[in-house]
């Protein structure tokens, strides 16, 4: 005789998630979580959901124009040596020069003398 109810066997390992949101792990430092758990508690919720409203209150707070643009190494070391470099020029420049002949020395510094700008590597 043939059984009309059929029963599925069991099968091994964890339970799946059964349509919940899937799992994210981050490590943070204990000040942070620290921080995190005050601030659920003042909100009366917990330490995930916490998580979980901080990260969309960050995303929202953040619109694609004011994200910092990334620049590729090469130019960031660029720029940052410019920039110092300017820094250095300021600390040193005469004073007593007028405005736009320390402007003026300070772009030949920076830049090069002009019968060399055309030759630099860094330049296209």
């Amino acid at each position: 005789m043939k059984k009309s109810i059929t029963v599925a066997p069991k099968k091994l390992g964890r339970p799946s998630s059964g349509g919940r949101d899937p799992h994210v792990a981050a490590r943070m430092p204990s000040t942070l979580i620290t921080e995190i758990e005050a601030w659920a508690e003042a909100n009366d919720t917990s330490r995930s959901e916490a998580i979980r409203r901080l990260v969309e209150l960050g995303l929202s707070k953040s619109t694609p124009n004011e994200r910092p643009q990334v620049l590729s190494t090469a130019k960031q070391s660029a720029a940052r040596a410019a920039e110092l470099a300017a820094k250095a020029i300021d600390k040193r420049i005469d004073p007593r020069a007028a405005p736009e002949e320390r402007e003026v020395r300070k772009r030949k510094l920076v830049e090069g003398p002009s019968p060399f700008r055309g030759s630099r590597k860094d330049r296209p």
